[in-house]
């Protein structure tokens, strides 16, 4: 709970990743990848809910074992939101604010999330931003980035370098929040060609007049798309046990 709002965090967590095949399943710091995400969830103090929204049997096996709540849920969901939707559309969860927090990232902290609903009593769709300090971010189509307007809402998502000074770029932070409604009405939303040439789903958001209220945060989020990735979290999770 965050004031008078129910929190659910749904967790998607999808075994063919196209860049790293079941890497949910590969282990960090002898755990699996997935159960970091999770267990990081469960430390949020005003998360009334935590679930694991799967889409195929051996990880619901591997969430249940681990002690996680996992929900079964379709192969065609096109993404991690579409996955959110199938447990609001079924009622199999509800909330008045839904967390999208993605899998693979398992360093994510309370502190992380008090950032990204710093203004949930306002606006519809949040996600958080960060400042770009690596040279090779900028040109690298695996960082998302992001430019927003006087208010912090998003003006534009992409993964070509966006006009803009270059020593004020800010990469996209992909973890969201979306209240029940704006959720509701992201389901009847179509496609949009900008979404489609960038394979960004927030564009469509956009693309549909919903206003996304983009947050800073300092701290480093690690996601894991590569072995090489695996390798930096294998060292950083060493510093946190």
């Amino acid at each position: 709970m965050l004031g008078n709002k129910s929190i659910v965090c749904v967790i998607p967590a999808r075994m063919q990743s196209s860049r790293f095949p079941r890497k949910l399943l590969v282990p960090l710091g002898g755990k699996p990848l997935i159960q970091w995400a999770f267990e990081g969830a469960m430390r949020v103090s005003f998360f009334d809910k935590v679930v694991v929204a799967v889409d195929d049997p051996e990880l619901y096996e591997v969430v249940t074992d681990f002690g996680g709540e996992a929900l079964l849920t379709s192969l065609t969901c096109a993404s991690g939101t579409e996955r959110l939707i199938e447990l609001q559309t079924k009622e199999k969860v509800q909330g008045d604010i839904w967390v999208n927090w993605q899998g693979d990232e398992p360093f994510i902290t309370e502190e992380t999330i008090a950032c990204l609903l710093q203004s949930c009593n306002s606006g519809e769709v949040w996600t958080l931003k960060r400042k770009i300090k690596k040279e090779e971010e900028i040109e690298s189509p695996h960082i998302v980035k992001v430019v927003c307007d006087a208010k912090g809402h998003a003006l534009y998502f992409s993964r070509s370098c966006i006009p803009s000074d270059k020593k004020n770029l800010y990469k996209h932070i992909g973890i969201y929040a979306y209240t029940d409604a704006a959720l509701r009405k992201i389901s009847s939303l179509s496609p949009c060609p900008l979404e489609q040439q960038e394979s960004l789903e927030q564009l469509r958001f956009l693309y549909h007049g919903m206003q996304i209220q983009v947050h800073e945060t300092t701290q480093e989020i690690i996601g894991i798309d590569t072995q090489e990735e695996l390798a930096i979290a294998e060292k950083m999770c060493y510093h946190l046990t």
